[in-house]
């Protein structure tokens, strides 16, 4: 199982500076967390695309470049692009265009995002929120599929007449996977399209989430496809247990709550939280033996490929986020790889 870290660029007040960071300052930060999350021996590093004022990164395709040249080896993905609100070309142009800068450490994560900006923002009606992504996925495919592309065009893509589509990525095919929040629609369009799959769990039990990694396995064997499947996280790893407790309860439970008044959920509390980091909950928080275990076990549930965290929701104290990550590559890495290397035969 690949281990990776994935962050939207929060810029929520520091509790140490008294205010958020600035975007600069922000930006600068992540430059120096995917560094330390590649010397680390993550595999992972992958940013997200929001378009609110709490978020810096709207266009991650920039962003992971200026992180490929600070990395050597770990993967650079977006989490996610919002491929509803984008051109399929431009967006296919971009992460090539990434994969040669980086070596071919790109990769895609589309999705139809978590929020809603971006649908206004550049024209498009919510009501097309389906429509908008399945004929943008079937594009995207097409363009990483073929070098010259003839499409008829749809309600929201025009014709392209069997014109050439450059540059070309390093990877052949450039790694495409599917974001999805938990419906079986989602997970379905997974499995029969033969992209590997996103689960973000990040709320209540994980087992809640089996029958629909088991409904995106069965489709894909259906169609002939070999299921790949990661799972992603809310996260935060201190040397010391209570001490990444009281670090991240606050500022997971400000942003938390901040989105759930804005779309109707019940409010969090301190011991919802304090539960959710014990085996049967959502986040990975605690100090190296907590996150391993719970790694471990979900290992166990789910067999993924890949496990994403969070690191974090919510401002922390730029040194203390560095020190999670390193944890998290120098004692969880080390220990996942012992736990689950082949027994001698």
């Amino acid at each position: 199982m690949e281990l990776g870290v994935y962050t939207f660029g929060e810029r929520t007040p520091d509790p140490e500076l008294g205010r958020p960071p600035t975007p600069e300052e922000r930006l600068r930060r992540l430059l120096e967390e995917v560094e330390l999350a590649d010397q680390a021996g993550l595999g992972v590093f992958a940013v997200g695309e929001h378009h609110r004022e709490e978020f810096v990164v709207s266009a991650p395709a920039v962003v992971l470049a200026a992180m490929a040249t600070r990395t050597q080896r770990i993967r650079l993905s977006s989490a996610v692009v919002v491929l509803s609100s984008e051109d399929p070309i431009r967006v296919f142009q971009a992460f090539a265009t990434l994969d040669l800068i980086s070596g071919g450490r790109a990769e895609l994560m589309v999705g139809r995002g978590s929020f809603l900006e971006s649908f206004p923002l550049f024209g498009y009606d919510l009501r097309d929120y389906e429509a908008l992504f399945e004929e943008k996925l079937a594009l995207l495919l097409k363009l990483r599929e073929e070098e010259r592309v003839a499409w008829p065009g749809g309600r929201f893509t025009r014709p392209i007449p069997n014109l050439g589509v450059y540059p070309r990525p390093k990877q052949d095919p450039l790694p495409i996977w599917l974001a999805m929040g938990g419906t079986p629609e989602s997970a379905v369009r997974a499995g029969r399209l033969g992209l590997p799959m996103v689960l973000a769990i990040i709320a209540g039990s994980p087992r809640r989430f089996l029958p629909l990694v088991e409904l995106y396995r069965e489709t894909a064997r259906a169609h002939g496809h070999v299921p790949k499947l990661a799972l992603a996280a809310h996260g935060f790893l201190a040397e010391d247990d209570a001490e990444a407790f009281r670090l991240a309860a606050p500022a997971f439970l400000q942003v938390m709550n901040r989105i759930g008044r804005e779309r109707g959920w019940r409010p969090l509390t301190l011991d919802y939280f304090a539960w959710s980091r014990g085996l049967e909950g959502a986040d990975f928080i605690g100090d190296p033996n907590r996150v391993l275990e719970k790694a471990l076990y979900w290992y166990e549930l789910f067999r993924p490929d890949r496990l994403l965290l969070q690191l974090s929701v919510g401002t922390l104290p730029h040194r203390k986020v560095l020190r999670a990550i390193e944890l998290l590559g120098t004692e969880v890495l080390p220990g996942l790889r012992r736990a689950l290397a082949p027994s001698p035969s």
